[in-house]
């Protein structure tokens, strides 16, 4: 497992271009911020309640964070359907904290002190700012995504892809330093033959901060690098998409937001200009493809992306087809999936709490349970936080019934310098959507570690 996967770099490359859309606007909590479904008493007893915080009503809209609530919901809704934990009915509060820091610390303090939930799961905050609360709290928080460097710094906090760090609360990562692998570089290398590389980025410094961690990792994998900038507010991506062709252009990254993707394809459109490979990231994999690059289909059919958990639309697999058949008829994405493998994470916490044992199932049809989620962290029933983040902080990897690759979450002192690192792949195709490329869990390397700050 690499300290910081490739899927969160472009997470967290999207929270810094998106918080300059929030200092323009006001902090006062939406009026949806707290979004809770009815409490329902089984004959069992009371509710295992868990909270789950996400940024609907952000400036960014109200489609882009709330893919992983949406998962994690569908996954407690199976579940209570063949019984709940023992019995016991998981109660689902949510929280919209408005994708401000304001709003953030008052969904924390609503579902902990207020409510008492027993644990958070399926966090995406565009601004964590309660992260410390949650943490000083001794919350359980499960399967979040890494939009800050927030479950790289606190304990308590536990987010999809694991952490390697010390988490000591201080400063994220090996004294404010994260590290990511060259995994992704070196498949498109490997697999597709490619040796020149465009990084396309603002003028903007969280934009350029990432594009520049980006070709290093290019360069440390022996790629051509051709570096292209455009005006954050007035860009100019005909420019860029002529230069692409004229520098003969095998694969192209980038550092902007999905509306910057988009107008770049379209421009590549009208130009005429192609590339092998267009790479994406998981935020972006979604089966709203189609329509979002509807102008552009030359650059949609280069559309690749890469993560950490298995293709939504891996229907061989028989876990994808239970998350799919929760889904129903609903447009579908990476993060839901990602955030029904979080809740499938605290379900299996749980019971092995319960049963006196841990495991790797991930089975949503029921098994032991506990009432009630009170502050003190006591569930009953043997269901306690201290139990729960043993379970997290186990040596064994957990894989969600291989819907993630293996995650565990360790303590290193020191960052290490390689680590064998395995990639999902997928590609777009007209007609058939994402198309995995190879078993996610063959697609492995050992690669270099590289450091920046966040």
């Amino acid at each position: 497992m690499s300290p910081f996967r490739a899927a969160e770099a472009g997470a967290a490359l999207l929270l810094a271009l998106l918080l300059l859309l929030l200092t323009a606007c006001g902090s006062r909590l939406p009026e949806r911020a707290f979004e809770t479904r009815p409490t329902a008493h089984p004959s069992g007893g009371e509710p295992l309640r868990v909270g789950i915080i996400t940024s609907v009503t952000s400036p960014v809209g109200g489609q882009a964070f709330t893919g992983t609530r949406d998962g994690a919901r569908a996954y407690f809704d199976a579940l209570n359907a063949r019984g709940g934990l023992d019995g016991r009915r998981v109660e689902v509060e949510t929280c919209d904290d408005g994708g401000s820091g304001v709003g953030n610390n008052a969904c924390v303090h609503r579902l902990i002190d207020e409510r008492g939930v027993f644990a958070l799961v399926a966090t995406t905050a565009l601004d964590y700012a309660g992260a410390p609360l949650v943490s000083r709290a001794g919350v359980p928080d499960i399967g979040g995504q890494p939009l800050t460097p927030a479950y790289d710094t606190y304990p308590h906090l536990y987010g999809i892809y694991g952490s390697s760090a010390p988490r000591t609360g201080k400063e994220p990562g090996w004294g404010g330093v994260l590290y990511g692998g060259t995994e992704v570089y070196r498949w498109f290398a490997k697999e597709k033959g490619a040796r020149t590389a465009a990084v396309v980025s603002y003028n903007q410094s969280a934009s350029a901060a990432y594009a520049r961690l980006v070709t290093r990792g290019l360069r440390a994998e022996g790629y051509r690098v051709v570096g292209e900038q455009v005006d954050f507010a007035l860009p100019n991506f005909r420019a860029v998409a002529a230069d692409l062709r004229a520098q003969h252009v095998d694969v192209l990254f980038d550092a902007m937001d999905t509306h910057g993707n988009v107008r770049l394809c379209e421009a590549m459109e009208d130009l005429g200009v192609r590339v092998d490979a267009k790479v994406t990231n998981v935020q972006n994999w979604s089966s709203s493809v189609a329509r979002d690059y509807a102008r552009a289909p030359g650059c949609r059919d280069a559309l690749w992306v890469t993560g950490a958990s298995r293709n939504h639309q891996d229907t061989g697999n028989p876990a994808v087809r239970e998350f799919r058949a929760a889904m129903g008829e609903r447009p579908l994405s990476q993060w839901q999936l990602e955030g029904w493998a979080a809740a499938m994470w605290f379900t299996d916490a749980a019971r092995s709490c319960l049963a006196g044992r841990g495991t790797d199932g991930g089975d949503s049809s029921g098994g032991s349970g506990a009432a009630g989620g009170g502050g003190n962290g006591d569930a009953g029933g043997g269901l306690t936080r201290a139990c729960v983040e043993a379970y997290m902080n186990r040596p064994e990897a957990y894989t969600a019934r291989g819907l993630l690759l293996p995650v565990r979450y360790e303590h290193l002192a020191r960052p290490p310098a390689t680590r064998n690192t395995c990639l999902s792949v997928a590609h777009w195709q007209d007609g058939r959507g994402w198309v995995s490329q190879g078993e996610m869990t063959k697609n492995c390397a050992t690669v270099p570690q590289l450091g920046y700050r966040p």
